[in-house]
């Protein structure tokens, strides 16, 4: 998560091959995911799901912690 979008937050997505100092590591069916530990508190019980449809494809971020979010779905407040 860091700073942006029309709401004030949005997600970020990036590969690496290590975890950083404070990450929290998880593990799903066989992929780590690396989450930094700003992010963590944005991040708690959301799924993240892989779309494809006519509005094209992509992540589909499912956060109950979100407040609000933009109109185009990338943003979020918490």
């Amino acid at each position: 998560v860091r700073g942006g979008g029309c709401s004030g937050l949005e997600y970020a997505l990036d590969f690496a091959d290590a975890a950083r100092a404070g990450d929290t590591v998880m593990e799903f069916e066989g992929l780590t995911v690396y989450i930094d530990m700003a992010s963590v508190q944005y991040l708690k019980g959301t799924e993240i799901d892989y779309v494809s449809g006519l509005q094209g494809q992509g992540f589909k971020f499912n956060n109950p912690n979100a407040v609000r979010s933009c109109g185009c779905g990338h943003s979020f407040s918490n």
